[in-house]
């Protein structure tokens, strides 16, 4: 069995005087597993992520990512972390648009020092590699919305890491653009990229997770595993339209009783 990317025991977030967002979640990714975490707005999902990226603190329990817990570092520690071993997708891109497609995928190897040829060589074999070398001197203003999302992804594998988080990949994009990024995931995940998606749209579920969760006011309410990558989410939206869990792998109440900027993610 291989060995867990993440490891989340007993997290609870709160804010202020409000109701939890994560109210005692546990979870364990394993290395090349594809999770798509689902849920009403409000759920925790959103929270849950920023949590595995360390851009926010649990109130209690501990997060452990790639050997490290997250939980315990420091502010800087924690975006050295994220530049290091953690790659981040965004509904709306985040890309800087007064830098070309090559500077914004350039960005997070010159954040941890990487040589000038080592990192220009790496940027444009990520790009020639998702289909988009012949705009790495455009701006992405100048792009689709699916080709600025592969900008994106590119910037987020950069640094080779350990863990790819995705907010909402396909949120912004329209029915084709949004099916061709779901097509990139399918792919990276094929090729052993282990990754975390917070996702409304059970397409991309269904397309790239081996498994779906369901949190509910903070709650792991569905845990869904199948071994054929995408019949996750299909099997979780038939639990829940017939309100039963038979034979659809599902372990209820599993784990216990904004949207991160890019700017933050990569400091």
């Amino acid at each position: 069995m291989t060995e867990p990317i993440i490891e989340i025991r007993d997290v609870r977030k709160a804010y202020d005087d409000g109701p939890a967002a994560l109210a005692g979640v546990s979870l364990t990714v394993r290395a090349g597993e594809a999770l798509a975490v689902l849920g009403p707005s409000g759920s925790g999902k959103s929270t849950l992520l920023n949590v595995i990226a360390g851009l926010d603190r649990p109130t209690q329990g501990s997060v452990t990512v790639d050997g490290v817990r997250v939980d315990r570092l420091g502010e800087a520690a924690s975006a050295r972390f994220r530049r290091e071993r953690i790659g981040m997708v965004f509904q709306f891109f985040n890309l800087l648009d007064d830098l070309t497609v090559m500077d914004n995928v350039l960005l997070p190897a010159q954040l941890v020092g990487a040589g000038r040829a080592q990192a220009r060589a790496r940027a444009g074999e990520l790009l020639d590699h998702l289909g988009i070398g012949r705009h790495a001197r455009a701006y992405p203003g100048r792009l689709s919305g699916g080709e600025r999302q592969r900008v994106a992804v590119a910037r987020a594998l950069m640094n080779r890491p350990a863990l790819l988080l995705a907010d909402e990949p396909t949120g912004a994009l329209d029915t084709a653009s949004g099916a061709d990024v779901r097509q990139l995931l399918t792919e990276l995940n094929e090729d052993g990229q282990t990754m975390v998606l917070v996702t409304h749209d059970l397409g991309l579920a269904r397309a790239c997770a081996g498994r779906t969760v369901e949190l509910v006011d903070g709650l792991v309410a569905r845990d869904v595993r199948h071994p054929e990558p995408g019949a996750a989410a299909a099997a979780a939206t038939a639990a829940t339209n017939t309100g039963s869990t038979a034979d659809t792998g599902v372990v209820e109440g599993s784990g216990g009783a904004g949207a991160a900027r890019a700017a933050e993610a990569g400091r």
